[in-house]
């Protein structure tokens, strides 16, 4: 395999730092990335930033169909180039964060891979978790620090919102972390990787509803759900039928809560006609 310097060398193309273009050239750690995902013959696999394609090129020896979404115009250039003739591999030149995952393989589940522009991880899992019902899988790569808030456990000190919202939707793994030497330019951050399996099970009425709720209470780590809760305008009497509800100790703090414990606040919430009191957010 030709490298990833040589391949920028032979195209005249320098990494842009403002697309946080950080090129992931160590093969094994490619290859390791597409056995997670287990490509299959009858697979659409969405790959997030496929760069030069070298883990395009590992995805379509087994996947039945790889879209590369690659927003660098320079690199689309050269994917279309190089998977010229293969029916297997579309190139789409697009910024992922306006890509409609559900027109990818309509009617079914696809899976998605990347290793993704770190200054924008957040919004695109986000975003990927909005069309969470056309994805069975999701194999990506993160800077550590976010990837083990993502996939932290109740109790600990990593265990946040994107934990908790996360957790909600899908299993996560980590599954293993890169060392900066695997990446051309060497980032100044470790990275890991995470297999996130998207849950069939029934979803609440109103997930938008639960994402606030895990907002309120993690407003303030050091306070209690009661003290958190009632800030955002609910009288208390309607906070104290809320928890009486949900069988929860009012004076417990968010981040001993379990997914499931959150989803009974939601509900008891629901319950109790506070809905009125917390805006929705965007997405979930």
């Amino acid at each position: 395999m030709i490298s990833v310097r040589k391949m920028l060398a032979r195209y005249d193309i320098h990494p842009r730092k403002r697309l946080g273009q950080s090129f992931l050239e160590d093969l094994n750690i490619i290859r390791r990335i597409v056995a997670l995902a287990e490509p299959a013959e009858d697979d659409t696999i969405v790959e997030i930033g496929a760069g030069l394609g070298f883990m395009t090129e590992e995805l379509a020896k087994r996947a039945g169909r790889v879209i590369a979404i690659e927003v660098d115009p320079r690199l689309t250039a050269i994917l279309r180039e190089r998977f010229t003739g293969q029916d297997r591999v579309e190139v789409v030149q697009m910024d992922v964060l306006k890509y409609d995952f559900s027109s990818a393989c309509p009617g079914e589940r696809i899976k998605v891979v990347g290793n993704i522009p770190y200054h924008i991880s957040s919004p695109i899992l986000f975003r990927l978790l909005d069309f969470r019902r056309s994805i069975s899988s999701m194999i990506l790569m993160f800077q550590k620090e976010l990837a083990d808030r993502i996939a932290a456990l109740p109790g600990t000190k990593d265990y946040g919102i994107p934990s908790v919202i996360v957790a909600k939707y899908t299993r996560a793994v980590c599954e293993m972390t890169v060392p900066p030497t695997c990446f051309y330019p060497v980032p100044d951050v470790v990275s890991s990787v995470l297999r996130m399996e998207v849950r069939r099970e029934p979803e609440l009425p109103d997930g938008a509803l639960f994402a606030n709720i895990v907002r309120a209470a993690f407003a303030r780590r050091r306070k209690t759900l009661w003290n958190n809760l009632r800030r955002i305008g609910l009288p208390e009497e309607m906070v104290d039928r809320v928890f009486v509800r949900s069988g929860i100790d009012r004076t417990r703090r968010a981040e001993t809560l379990s997914v499931e414990e959150f989803s009974r606040l939601t509900t008891a919430w629901i319950e109790s006609g506070a809905t009125k009191f917390l805006d929705k957010p965007k997405g979930l």
